[in-house]
């Protein structure tokens, strides 16, 4: 890892609020974040985040409200999806992105044209991958995975987040193995996984180790940290874009249908 600490600013940098907020269920976190896309967007997939932080309720959607509306202006209709995050309970956090990925992409219908690329930072890159696998959305047609928890049994085995995963599933990972997206088959629409070649919270072996169990794209971003990749000011972010670029336009397959 390189010797300079993680850039935490972007936790607390201010930022605009979203045009608009969404629920999709009856508690308090079943909210998400919306950015629609000009006239453009709708002829593009609709892009949905889902925020990190180690499960934990210390953290929200709105740190990565910077990053959607940069990719809001450069033609995407954008959703942040809020979800439940309580230490021993992961159903919670999983059935949610479950419920939002169901409801949301028909309430927006006419913001995209029909086809949904997932992306999560982190924690939220562990919840994308799940739901990959477990939830896809209606119209999934890639999930891109930011250096993420894609392996919670490498990631505890190392302790990330002072025993992160330990409290989040209020177990281990063998004990509650539905959880871990390297034990879940793997998902049937294409999988990017970005990784930074610097990150100080999520080591790159723990993104290696699901590349080397599942089928999908590794690609490591160098000279990056664990924040650049959903930082719109840093370099890294460009990296990201042309990703969803690409995965945009791609021909579904009939796994996609």
């Amino acid at each position: 890892m390189g010797a300079s600490p993680e850039d935490l600013s972007l936790l607390s940098r201010p930022a605009a609020p979203p045009d608009d907020e969404l629920t999709y269920g009856g508690a308090a976190s079943h909210v998400a974040d919306v950015w629609p896309g000009a006239a453009r967007a709708a002829r593009r997939p609709l892009f949905v985040l889902v925020h990190g932080g180690f499960w934990s309720p210390r953290y929200d959607r709105t740190h990565l409200r910077p990053m959607a509306a940069k990719v809001r202006d450069l033609g995407w209709t954008v959703v942040s999806v809020e979800y439940r995050r309580q230490a021993g309970h992961p159903g919670l956090a999983t059935a949610d992105l479950a419920e939002a990925l169901r409801v949301l992409p028909p309430r927006l219908a006419g913001c995209h044209n029909g086809r949904v690329v997932v992306a999560g930072h982190s924690a939220g890159g562990h919840l994308a991958l799940w739901s990959a696998s477990q939830a896809p959305a209606p119209g999934l047609i890639a999930t891109l995975a930011l250096a993420p928890l894609a392996s919670l049994d490498r990631a505890h085995r190392l302790g990330l987040g002072g025993g992160a995963v330990l409290r989040f599933l209020g177990g281990t990972p063998a004990e509650r193995p539905g959880y871990d997206p390297m034990r879940l088959p793997s998902p049937t629409s294409p999988v990017v996984l970005l990784r930074a070649e610097h990150d100080g919270l999520v080591p790159a072996e723990v993104a290696g180790s699901y590349a080397e169990a599942h089928p999908c794209r590794l690609r490591t971003v160098a000279g990056a940290r664990h924040f650049s990749l959903v930082d719109p000011d840093h370099w890294a972010s460009a990296i990201v874009v042309a990703e969803l670029d690409a995965l945009s336009r791609r021909t579904p397959g009939p796994a996609d249908a």
